[in-house]
C-alpha cells in the first residue's frame, strides 16, 4: 500500500506544489484512505475544489467536485 504521508505531506500548505486538473494547479489540502467497512479500497486526495479517488494500484477512479 502506498505511504500517503511520504507522497503528499510536502504538498500540504505549499503553494508551489499541487495537482494539475484540467490545466489548473490545485493545491492539496488533505488525503486519506477510503474503505468499504471491511477493507481498504484505495485512497483519496482533496484539493481546494475536488476530491480525487484512487484504487490500491494507484489508478484514478473518480473525481467529485467540492461545493
Amino acid at each position: 500500500m502506498i505511504n500517503l504521508d511520504e507522497r503528499y505531506q510536502s504538498y500540504i500548505g505549499n503553494p508551489a506544489k499541487g495537482l494539475t486538473i484540467d490545466g489548473i494547479k490545485e493545491q492539496v489540502t488533505g488525503y486519506g484512505y477510503h474503505c468499504n467497512g471491511d477493507e481498504i479500497l484505495g485512497y483519496y486526495v482533496i484539493t481546494k475544489n475536488y476530491k480525487l479517488y484512487y484504487n490500491r494500484d494507484e489508478q484514478f477512479i473518480k473525481m467529485e467536485p467540492l461545493g
